[in-house]
């Protein structure tokens, strides 16, 4: 029940608080300082009512423009990061569609060569007693064109594994954006916290 009560009452702290910079608080303290300077008496006790509205006053307007440049930053920092993400989709689109297409040479590759060894297949059932001279002649060419197929095939293959090493470095890419942006949200977070603990022990 103390951890959910300690829990609760940060909670409550932070939303009347807002991010916990104290600017409630800062502006409770100049209501008071007001109504202070108004009530006051002498016109020294009024004149440190009026320096401590204007210490106060400082300090919101630096918070304020504190904030308003984190403010900024953010949205840059949200720009760019769609920005890589985009690219990062488009790239991997560009990918998907070179494999695609390394597959469908391959695959024409095959279909080649197969219909090639069916051409053969009939021309030997057709000619019962070819000429020597002439079926080395074929057998030359038919060796010539297998070891085109085969070159050709090589060639695809290599393709097809240097498209599938860049795809694997695009998601290992993609992989270390990711824990960088958890970092940085990480150490947002500690830096964010360690300002407000510095705020907190200057105020005491």
């Amino acid at each position: 029940m103390g951890a959910v009560t300690d829990d609760e009452v940060i909670r409550k702290r932070l939303l009347i608080d807002g991010d916990g910079a104290g600017d409630d608080r800062r502006i409770n303290l100049l209501v008071k300082s007001f109504i202070k300077w108004c009530n006051s008496g002498s016109q020294e006790e009024g004149y440190s009512q009026y320096q401590r509205m204007l210490s106060t006053l400082s300090q919101c307007e630096f918070s304020m423009g504190k904030t308003l440049l984190v403010y900024d930053m953010n949205l840059r920092e949200m720009e760019n990061y769609e920005k890589i993400y985009k690219d990062i989709e488009n790239s991997i689109a560009a990918a998907h569609e070179k494999i695609s297409e390394c597959k469908k040479q391959i695959l024409q590759a095959k279909r080649i060569r197969k219909n090639r060894q069916e051409y053969d297949a009939l021309a030997k059932v057709i000619q019962h007693h070819p000429d020597r001279h002439e079926t080395l002649k074929q057998l030359e060419a038919l060796g010539k064109e297998l070891q085109h197929l085969s070159h050709i095939k090589e060639n695809v293959e290599d393709k097809l594994e240097l498209r599938r090493k860049q795809f694997h470095v695009l998601l290992s890419t993609i992989h270390e954006l990711q824990q960088t942006l958890e970092n940085d949200e990480k150490l947002s977070e500690a830096e964010e916290s360690q300002e407000t603990q510095m705020e907190a022990e200057t105020k005491q």
